[in-house]
C-alpha cells in the first residue's frame, strides 16, 4: 500500500537501498585503510593490507565471473579458518552471487544434503578434508558445475575434474568487476546453514542489511573499532563465529582479522602477545583451556581489551577465575543462526549475573511466554518477571534475521511468528529482565560451542540391528560444557558399547563430534503416554549414573 510522505524520498531510497550495503562498507576501508593490515596469517607469516586484500577477493571474483556465475547463484566453501575463507566471503558479494560456509566437521551425508539444498555453482573445499568432500560429491545429487580444492601444503592429490584454488584464480584481474550495484540492501549475500530439531541442516538466508547491522550491533557492544585486532578461537562458519568479531564486523570497521585455523590454547594465548590481539573470541570451554594455560606459562595480555564467549553461561566462580587470570572484561552473548546473538552480558554485568543470558542487546527485544499444550504463545503472553515462572524464550531481531528458511516452508512457520522468533529454549526472566536459561524445548546438547540434536543421533543408533531403541542426552563436561550420552536397550545381549562406537564412527550421516562419549544399557526407557520420549527424565538418570561412574566407554 502507499503511503503519503512529508518529503521526496526517491533519492535516499534509492541511494540506501543500494549503497548501504556490506560490500561498500569494506570498499569504503579499501581506499580509506589501503595501507593498514586487513588480514594476518602469523603462524604462515602472511598479511595482506586493505588494498591487498581487496585484490585477492577481486580474483576470485573475477574467475567466477569468467565461469558465467553472477546474481543469486551460489558458492559454496568447506574450509577452516584460513585467508581463502576471507576470500570466499568477499569475493562473491563483488558479483551478486551468495557466500555460503558451511562446518567442515560434517559427515559426507550431511554435506551431501546440504549440496542438494543450496545447489552450488561453486563448491570449494580444504585438502584436509578431501576424503569427506569426495564421498560428498559422490552422494549429492546435485553437481557444482565447478569444484575447488584449497591445499596449503601442495602435497595433496587433485581429483580429476577438481581443479587448485590458485591455478583457478591465478592470472586472473585484481581489478574491482565491472558491476556498478551487484548487491541491494535486501538481496541475499550470505547463506548460513544450522541443524533443525530432527538433525536436518536449515539454510539459513542473511541479506546485507542483516550482515550491516549485525557489524554495527558487535561495534556497539565489545565495541569494536579500526584499531582493534580479533582473533576468533571457534570456527568462523558459525554465525558467532563470523560476526562476533569474525571477519563480517572487523573487517566492516577496518580492524585486522588475525587467522587460527585451529584452536590451541599455548598457540592462541602465544599469537595474542605476538601479534597485540585486542578481542579473543571463543566457546566457554575454550576459555578454561586458556585459564589452565595462563596459570602455567603467563603470556603477556596486556594489549586484550575482551573475550568475548556464546553457546554456553559461563558460572559465576568461573567467571571470577577467568577476569582474575586472563581479563576483566568477559563478554557473554546468548543467540541463533536465525539472528545472531540477542541477550548479552556486558563486563559491568559480571560476575554478579554469571548464569544468566544477560539481557536483550540494544536493537532487540527478548521475552518469555507461556507454553501451552496446544497452542503457541502469543508475544504477549508472558510469564512472571520473577525468576521463577518457566516460559519458551522469544527474539524480535529485526535488523538481524530474514525470518525464513530456504526450501523449508514448514519450520519457517513453525519459528517465525508476528515478527518473533521462537528459539526453542527454556527460560526464566526477572524484573530487570534478565534471561536464565533452564533447559531446551527440543532437548539440544550443546558440546564445545556445537549444537547437537538428540534425535538424529538416536535415529543412527537405532539402525544398528542390535539396538532396540535409544535416548541420548548431555551431561556435563568440564571441558567440552557437556559430552553426549546413550542410554540403549538391547536387541541382542551381545551388543557393546566398543560395537556402536565402531558403528556411528563409519556412519556417513554422523559428524564425529556428535558421537556418543559414553553408554548406558538398560533394559527399557521412559515414555510419555502418547508414545513420545521423555528426554528430560533420562537426563535427570544420566546426573546420577554420571556421579556413579555407571557409564562405559567405548
Amino acid at each position: 500500500m502507499d503511503r503519503n510522505y512529508t518529503y521526496d524520498v526517491r533519492m535516499f531510497q534509492d541511494t540506501f537501498e543500494h549503497e548501504f550495503t556490506y560490500l561498500s562498507g569494506f570498499l569504503r576501508n579499501v581506499h580509506r585503510f589501503a595501507a593498514r593490515t586487513a588480514l594476518s596469517d602469523p603462524l604462515h607469516e602472511r598479511s595482506w593490507t586493505y588494498a591487498e586484500l581487496n585484490r585477492e577477493a577481486n580474483r576470485l571474483a573475477n574467475a567466477l565471473l569468467a565461469d558465467g556465475i553472477g546474481k543469486n547463484e551460489v558458492v559454496v566453501y568447506q574450509l577452516p579458518n584460513s585467508p581463502e575463507f576471507i576470500f570466499g566471503y568477499l569475493a562473491p558479494q563483488k558479483i551478486g552471487t551468495i557466500n555460503c560456509p558451511i562446518n567442515f566437521r560434517l559427515s559426507s551425508g550431511e554435506t551431501a544434503f546440504i549440496l542438494d539444498d543450496s545447489r552450488p555453482t561453486v563448491y570449494i573445499y580444504d585438502a584436509e578434508f578431501q576424503a569427506t568432500a569426495l564421498e560428498a560429491l559422490e552422494l549429492a545429487k546435485f553437481k557444482p558445475q565447478r569444484i575447488v580444492m584449497v591445499d596449503g601444503t601442495g602435497e595433496a592429490a587433485l581429483p580429476e575434474g577438481h581443479v587448485t584454488y590458485s591455478d583457478y584464480t591465478g592470472g586472473r584481474s585484481e581489478d574491482n568487476p565491472a558491476i556498478e550495484r551487484p548487491m541491494h540492501i535486501y538481496d541475499e549475500n550470505t547463506r548460513l546453514y544450522t541443524s533443525g530439531t530432527t538433525g536436518r541442516p536449515k539454510g539459513v538466508p542473511l541479506n546485507n542489511i542483516n550482515d550491516v547491522l549485525s557489524a554495527h550491533d558487535v561495534a556497539m557492544h565489545f565495541p569494536l573499532n579500526p584499531t582493534d585486532k580479533t582473533m576468533n578461537m571457534s570456527p568462523w562458519f558459525h554465525r558467532g563465529g563470523i560476526h562476533s568479531g569474525g571477519p563480517g564486523p572487523t573487517l566492516y570497521v577496518g580492524g585486522e582479522v588475525v587467522v587460527l585455523r585451529s584452536f590451541h590454547p599455548k598457540t592462541c594465548l602465544e599469537l595474542a602477545e605476538k601479534v597485540g590481539v585486542t578481542f579473543l573470541i571463543g566457546a566457554p570451554p575454550m576459555l578454561k583451556m586458556l585459564h589452565d594455560q595462563q596459570i602455567k606459562h603467563p603470556a603477556d595480555l596486556s594489549r586484550l581489551k575482551g573475550i568475548v564467549t556464546m553457546g554456553a553461561p559461563l558460572e559465576r566462580e568461573a567467571c571470577i577465575r577467568f577476569q582474575k587470570v586472563l581479563t576483566p572484561n568477559i563478554f557473554n552473548g546468548y543467540g541463533t543462526t536465525e539472528a545472531f546473538w540477542n541477550t548479552f552480558l556486558r563486563p559491568y554485568d559480571l560476575p554478579d549475573m554469571a548464569g544468566s543470558a544477560g539481557r536483550a542487546c540494544t536493537d532487540d527485544d527478548v521475552a518469555v511466554v507461556k507454553v501451552f499444550p496446544d497452542r503457541r504463545a502469543e508475544p504477549h503472553e508472558v510469564v512472571a518477571r520473577d525468576g521463577t515462572e518457566v516460559g519458551e524464550v522469544i527474539v524480535r531481531a529485526p535488523g538481524k534475521t530474514t525470518y525464513t528458511y530456504i526450501n523449508n516452508e514448514q519450520e519457517s512457520e513453525r519459528v517465525f511468528y508476528k515478527g518473533w522468533i521462537y528459539i526453542g529454549d527454556m527460560g526464566v526472566w526477572d524484573e530487570n529482565e534478565f534471561v536464565t536459561i533452564v533447559g531446551r524445548k527440543n532437548d539440544m546438547i550443546v558440546s564445545s560451542g556445537e549444537n547437537i540434536h538428540p534425535v538424529q543421533i538416536e535415529e543412527i543408533l537405532n539402525q544398528h540391528p542390535k539396538v532396540q531403541q535409544s535416548v541420548v542426552v548431555g551431561v556435563p563436561d568440564e571441558l567440552r560444557g557437556e559430552s553426549v550420552v546413550a542410554y540403549v536397550v538391547k536387541e541382542d545381549p551381545t551388543l557393546t558399547a566398543k560395537e556402536l562406537n565402531k558403528f556411528c564412527s563409519e556412519h556417513n550421516m554422523l559428524a564425529s563430534y556428535k558421537k556418543p562419549r559414553f553408554y548406558r544399557f538398560i533394559d527399557d526407557l521412559p515414555y510419555t503416554a502418547t508414545g513420545k520420549k521423555r528426554h528430560f527424565v533420562v537426563r535427570a538418570m544420566a546426573l546420577e549414573d554420571q556421579e556413579n561412574g555407571l557409564f562405559e566407554k567405548h
